[in-house]
């Protein structure tokens, strides 16, 4: 099924601020890769910031069905978690098909971007980030954790990404993944 003008607009602008940075991409690099009139950009987007909180939207949707998925197509609780390090690891190893090649994390990188705490951007990435945690927490408490290990796991899948992205440490989830089987 062909996509919408939006859609298309909206899946262009985050490939090009996902590889090269939301400041860095003007909005006439967007019309000329994805072939549309700045008219019909504007009629779908009052501004540019319009656009890319549809951007972070766009990927919290797909990230969030990505890693989901993942972790219920296995057994709840500590499968789950070390099925989410598996499915990290395949991202950063650009195994999967679903996902674009690894630009380290969209929310981190947008969120720096828009830095003010109360931009309503910013706080699109820390709701995102925010809803991991809760499926993380979900997670944890079906293996017997609590709120403290919880965040402990958080940190690691932050840390995996990081170190991934900033450090090309490949193996950073794999190694994220053996902590994790330890702290649960």
């Amino acid at each position: 099924m062909a996509l919408d003008k939006r859609e298309q607009l909206v899946e262009q602008a985050f490939r090009l601020f996902y590889r090269q940075g939301v400041y860095a991409v003007g909005i006439n690099k967007v019309l000329d890769e994805s072939g549309i009139a700045k008219k019909t950009l504007y009629n779908h987007f009052a501004s540019k910031e319009a656009l890319v909180a549809a951007t972070v939207s766009y990927r919290d949707s797909l990230f969030r069905q990505w890693l989901f998925g993942r972790m219920d197509a296995v057994a709840a609780g500590k499968p789950a978690l070390m099925e989410a390090f598996m499915a990290l690891d395949d991202w950063f190893n650009g195994r999967v098909a679903v996902m674009p090649e690894f630009h380290g994390c969209y929310f981190i990188n947008v969120s720096a971007e828009f830095s003010d705490l109360k931009h309503p951007i910013h706080q699109q990435c820390a709701e995102h980030k925010q809803a991991i945690l809760e499926k993380i927490r979900e997670q944890v408490v079906l293996a017997g954790g609590d709120e403290s290990v919880a965040n402990h796991v958080a940190l690691l899948k932050e840390g995996a990404i990081v170190q991934a992205y900033v450090g090309g440490d490949l193996q950073s989830a794999l190694k994220a993944r053996r902590l994790l089987d330890q702290l649960l």
